[in-house]
């Protein structure tokens, strides 16, 4: 049911209910009174009328957003305003017994504007209630939804500042090879193509499977193998339970790029590269290990304050991310990421191929 047809159907069961209620406590004493009842039943309109009146004014003037003192201010006039014009018509229209009450007990018209005061002050504070905690909820709504779009704008442009420093390193990559092997040229143009294809992708979403993850990783180290030849030995070793987890789109080739500039090509006789992938407590982790120092690593690159915010923006507290010197000649950069609910239950049981190079 529309919330329109909840409020009609409330208005008029709420005063029907309230009318015919009183018009069986006078009937009870009094007896039956046909001008009496055709009163009630005028009443039932009279204030769905003026009810309605003033909820057209609260959502045309906006009262539910208005601080707390002004708002109470204008319910308070309402009610009286309300009640008046209620306790004026009924003594019109039921002079007789106005007439006997106010020359029995002179303080009655006050009681009978109060009475009809206390009735339209319980419909004005429950409706004003309600639409005030509505009209909260939405401004609440609106607010996340607005910080929601914000992070995923921020999200877009981290992702975005990726592209320029991979393409650019692949290219070298690539151009040795046009005139010494033009077959593997074209191997690599392939591999390059496919690589971008997902970086342009990685645009339009926030996270991908890991085993994705890992084939642009291999295309990139593959590509750099034959820049750097025999210098550059590398291994991706993946536990098969974590391949369809999901992360963040190109982020591991970031850090694998940030090993190999800061670490691997700072050495005469090159080092190793090691990504690997377990399950710790329900968790993946992602380890990067290169050969090198902490000391040439650009522990505080933009590649790799992305990657601690794209954490941060995709899955709060709950991932974490951190570089340090695991030994004496290894760096290690390690990515903690909570499951996603379509994590495990997508592993279908089936090994899939590991990649490896030596």
């Amino acid at each position: 049911m529309s919330k329109s047809r909840i409020y009609w159907t409330l208005q008029i069961v709420g005063w029907t209910a309230l009318m015919m209620y009183e018009f069986v406590i006078y009937t009870a004493e009094y007896g039956f009174d046909l001008e009496y009842f055709l009163l009630s039943v005028a009443n039932i309109f009279l204030a769905i009328g003026l009810t309605h009146i003033y909820r057209l004014i609260v959502r045309r003037w906006n009262w539910s957003t208005l601080p707390l003192p002004r708002l109470a201010f204008r319910v308070i006039a309402s009610v009286i305003i309300l009640g008046a014009i209620m306790s004026m018509v009924n003594i019109r229209l039921d002079h007789e017994t106005i007439a006997y009450n106010l020359a029995n007990q002179p303080f009655a018209f006050w009681g009978y504007i109060s009475a009809w005061c206390k009735n339209m002050l319980t419909w004005v504070l429950a409706y004003t209630v309600y639409h005030y905690v509505e009209q909260t909820r939405l401004t609440e709504l609106e607010k996340i939804m607005l910080k929601t779009s914000m992070r995923e704008a921020e999200a877009k442009v981290l992702r975005s500042q990726l592209n320029p420093h991979f393409t650019f390193n692949a290219l070298n990559s690539i151009r040795a090879l046009v005139s010494e092997d033009p077959t593997k040229a074209q191997h690599s143009i392939t591999q390059l193509s496919n690589i971008l294809r997902n970086s342009l992708l990685a645009d339009r979403r926030k996270t991908v499977e890991l085993r994705e993850e890992l084939k642009t990783v291999e295309d990139y180290l593959e590509l750099e193998k034959v820049r750097y030849e025999e210098r550059l030995n590398y291994k991706i070793i993946a536990d098969p339970k974590t391949l369809y987890w999901q992360v963040p789109p190109m982020m591991l080739q970031t850090l694998v790029e940030n090993g190999i500039k800061h670490g691997v090509s700072k050495l005469a006789k090159g080092g190793k590269l090691t990504v690997e992938s377990s399950l710790e407590n329900n968790e993946l982790m992602i380890c990067i290990k290169n050969t090198g120092t902490l000391g040439n690593t650009d522990s505080g690159g933009v590649g790799l304050l992305n990657t601690a915010e794209r954490l941060s923006i995709l899955y709060g507290k709950e991932a974490s991310f951190r570089i340090y010197q695991e030994k004496d000649d290894i760096v290690c950069s390690e990515i903690i990421i909570p499951m996603l609910s379509e994590g495990l239950m997508r592993y279908n049981g089936q090994v899939p191929e590991r990649t490896q190079a030596e």
